[in-house]
């Protein structure tokens, strides 16, 4: 493991896997908001994802604010904020514990309100802004096959309730049991099941529009516009010089919203920051599921791993599809190779046939036949 974290990740690659949530592209998915480059800026933000866009919304909202560059790679939002599954859930119980015994009792909850209040503080945004994105907010259950993960989650939740307080929001959690997981949830074979409060959203849609704000604001967007490298400024100015294909650029400060491929501008934290790829497919429900569709999001957690699933919302663009990702430890060796990998234009056999097969194993006997269009709508890393 630690030999594939030591890898230097690649720059974005120019073909990636066609992602569901991207088709069709938005219409600033090329967007330049200036034919040239400008020579300088006050700050350079390089990644047009969730982090980059907040950054840029909330830089620009300042008032001494003079002038904010994106330089994105491939298209508005095309890595992995436009190619996850889209939950805003937080599971605080899950890693708990280990805050907890890292940081101490009053930083632990700190960190579990924060999780908490930035779902609710999301989908406030989305309702203030008027942003189109298929947000839902409802419940999410956690469905637990290990006998070891089960004992965990009750002692987390318990400490969480202690700690928090019994009616604080962020400590509400509801368990069930085997057999009501069977009735409410479908899912057959769990020890028990956890739900909470929880949502979805099209993370693709909501990113374009905080950048459509960020736009209004007088964000200059630079599409297909690699930064090749960094450094500090021989003089003049600017403090920092960015080098891109198509000339260099000088900056006051530079943010990078790099995620996985940081380490390509920034060796020292190679090791630290570790891309890890993913695979997703949107599929279409089986024919016993409800016809009405779900009603709530779900993990499937196990030993060593788990897989996340949302459902499509009613009035959003293929309603009913459910959205499952995760699996690479299903993979052989537990899939250590997807450590340390940038590579999302191509997707690994072992863990693709996984990710088709897992939500129809999950839900066993209700889900029936595939559906007669089959069951894969698109499937990608």
């Amino acid at each position: 493991m630690d030999e594939r974290a030591g890898l230097t990740p690649t720059l974005p690659r120019s073909n990636p896997t066609s992602s569901y949530w991207q088709d069709p592209f938005h219409q600033i998915s090329n967007h330049r908001t200036t034919r040239e480059l400008p020579k300088s800026v006050s700050t350079i933000i390089i990644g047009s994802g969730i982090t980059g866009a907040s950054i840029a919304y909330n830089v620009l909202g300042k008032p001494d604010t003079s002038s904010v560059l994106m330089l994105e790679a491939r298209t508005s939002c095309s890595g992995a904020t436009g190619r996850n599954g889209g939950h805003t859930k937080a599971a605080s119980y899950r890693a708990f514990l280990d805050n907890v015994q890292d940081q101490g009792e009053e930083e632990a909850a700190k960190i579990a309100r924060f999780e908490y209040k930035n779902i609710k503080a999301v989908h406030a945004f989305i309702r203030e802004h008027r942003i189109d994105c298929d947000s839902w907010e409802g419940d999410t259950v956690d469905i637990i096959y290990d006998n070891s993960q089960w004992n965990r989650a009750e002692k987390s939740i318990s400490a969480m309730k202690r700690i928090l307080g019994e009616d604080d929001p962020a400590a509400q959690y509801t368990f069930h049991s085997a057999s009501e997981t069977v009735e409410k949830f479908l899912t057959e074979g769990a020890m028990g099941s956890v739900s909470y409060e929880a949502g979805s959203i099209n993370a693709y849609k909501f990113v374009i529009g905080v950048l459509e704000l960020a736009l209004t604001r007088g964000l200059n967007l630079q599409t297909a516009t690699l930064a090749l490298k960094f450094g500090r400024s021989s003089g003049g100015k600017s403090r920092w010089t960015v080098e891109t294909p198509r000339g260099s650029v000088g900056a006051e400060r530079v943010i990078m919203a790099t995620n996985g491929y940081t380490a390509f501008l920034y060796p020292p934290v190679k090791g630290i920051i570790v891309p890890l790829r993913r695979t997703v497919a949107a599929q279409r429900p089986g024919t016993s599921m409800p016809k009405e569709g779900l009603r709530t999001t779900y993990s499937f957690i196990y030993g060593n791993g788990y897989e996340y699933m949302v459902f499509r919302p009613p009035g959003s663009a293929f309603a009913g599809d459910l959205v499952i990702g995760g699996c690479s430890t299903k993979a052989p060796k537990e899939g250590l190779y997807e450590r340390g990998t940038t590579d999302d234009t191509a997707m690994d056999t072992d863990i693709g046939q996984y990710v088709r097969d897992s939500a129809a194993g999950y839900f066993s006997s209700h889900w029936g036949e595939d559906d007669p269009d089959g069951r894969i709508r698109k499937q990608w890393t």
